[in-house]
């Protein structure tokens, strides 16, 4: 009778112990990690930012599930450098990435230049690092980051690529190749296969299959969604289009395209969820840099600026991130955060010590999130272009330009950067000044050059979009 017991105790226990191990194995895997990146898309321009305008309900819902960052920053107002040190988690100005995009189209003043212009092969990404925490890594859409073979994404991190090296192409076929290599769409190394639909269509669909070739192999990966929506050229579909009957030109425009870059969110959302992976995969979504609302008629209101300079508008970001069970969603993060805490954030998510990375600016923002560690995550934030250049500190910030005095506001009571307070707080004034310049002194120098006609148009620029109430920077809605 003692054995029957004993027999039927240990029974229990061995269904028991499978039924735990059962429960408990997704909180024991590695996350999967899903990075969703626009560009060029305004800081009001969807409706969890406040857009009655814009047509974004899978985003909307996505910042419903997760947490939404107020204070969010790239590390640059443009495309390739801000991407350049998203991918790396550092201050590219550290390692030379300065000026421009590349390749240097707008450049021929440097030691190098087109495709010869890229992120140092030396710097280690975002890819690499995931890649040795086990990850299968992939990156659908723009690159950016080097045209020249030595930086393509597979040899800088990525096992799959399907996208085109540079910074804008049509978002329909090419019917005959592109006159810019570095446009044309290639899958994996050097193959050239052009997009039979909508391109930020396409780029959903290749990574949904994808993430349904890793759900079956139950193997971590990293997806870099790198979408060039909403970026000229202004191309939407006319389905898309007719769902704006009152809007008109650009406005219109962008915000067919948004709609797509929703849809095309949507649908790697819904996949996760019918895979049975959405509670074991972290998803985060923002963008590269301020809307050029100049180009594409993006909104950044009520942030003054836009795209390339250093005026809220240029530099504040979208940004959401959803982790189920482990970060409370529906919540807000109101510190300042930078785009290079992804590549921390994700490493130690995979199981990484991020004292260990090589060197980064970036920290892991979830003991901040969670309120383990309440203080900011940065005290300083900085950003340059040649004579320009900018530093937050705590709540201050100050903007140095080449042709006129330096600027300082306190952004809680003025985030549209129109009280200018350097005269009532001069001692702030002179420290911040001078730590900015210190700051500057550390750096690499710059590995090419703009011409300083583009400085002056990116300072006209700025000054047109710097009150937002100007007619310039009100959407016609």
């Amino acid at each position: 009778m003692n054995k029957l017991i004993l027999l039927l105790f240990a029974i229990c226990l061995h269904f028991d112990g499978h039924a735990q191990e059962k429960r408990t194995e997704p909180n024991q895997s590695k996350p999967n990690i899903i990075l969703l990146f626009a560009d060029d898309a305004g800081y009001a321009d969807f409706g969890f930012q406040g857009s009655t305008v814009m047509k974004t309900p899978n985003l909307d819902k996505l910042s419903e599930q997760g947490v939404l960052f107020k204070q969010a920053y790239v590390t640059h107002p443009t495309c390739g450098p801000s991407r350049a040190g998203l991918i790396t988690g550092k201050s590219q100005y550290r390692f030379g990435y300065e000026e421009n995009n590349v390749p240097g189209f707008m450049s021929a003043v440097s030691a190098v230049d087109g495709a010869e212009m890229g992120l140092p092969i030396e710097e280690v990404t975002m890819g690499d690092e995931l890649k040795k925490q086990g990850y299968t890594t992939a990156i659908f859409g723009k690159w950016h980051l080097g045209g020249a073979d030595r930086f393509h994404p597979t040899k800088r991190g990525f096992d799959e690529f399907y996208g085109f090296r540079g910074g804008a192409r049509s978002y329909f076929e090419y019917p005959e190749e592109p006159n810019d290599a570095m446009n044309k769409m290639e899958r994996g190394f050097g193959n050239f296969e052009e997009p039979k639909e909508y391109l930020t269509d396409a780029l959903a669909d290749e990574a949904v299959i994808f993430l349904e070739q890793n759900a079956e192999a139950k193997k971590p990966f990293f997806a870099f969604l790198s979408f060039n929506a909403v970026h000229t050229p202004m191309d939407a579909k006319p389905e898309d289009l007719e769902k704006f009957p009152n809007l008109t030109g650009n406005r219109k425009i962008v915000a067919a395209m948004t709609l797509a870059l929703d849809r095309a969110a949507g649908k790697i959302l819904d996949k996760l969820k019918e895979l049975g992976i959405e509670e074991n995969t972290i998803v985060v979504f923002t963008n590269d840099n301020g809307g050029p609302s100049d180009k594409n008629a993006s909104d950044n209101l009520p942030l003054s600026g836009i795209k390339s300079n250093y005026l809220e508008g240029g530099l504040r970001v979208p940004f959401i991130m959803k982790w189920p069970g482990k970060l409370k969603p529906g919540t807000t993060y109101n510190f300042p955060i930078s785009t290079f805490d992804l590549l921390p954030t994700f490493f130690a998510a995979a199981g990484g010590n991020p004292q260990t990375l090589n060197n980064v600016d970036g920290v892991d923002l979830l003991p901040y999130i969670t309120e383990a560690n309440k203080e900011r995550p940065h005290e300083t934030l900085f950003w340059k272009r040649d004579a320009r250049a900018s530093m937050r500190k705590d709540d201050w910030k100050i903007i140095r330009f080449p042709d006129r005095p330096a600027v300082l506001f306190y952004i809680p009571d003025d985030e549209e950067e129109l009280n200018d307070l350097s005269a009532s707080e001069p001692e702030r004034y002179r420290e911040m000044y001078k730590e900015l310049f210190a700051w500057e002194t550390t750096l690499e120098r710059p590995r090419w050059l703009l011409k300083k006609l583009y400085e002056k148009e990116d300072i006209e620029r700025m000054d047109a979009y710097w009150h937002p109430n100007s007619p310039k920077n009100t959407s016609k809605d």
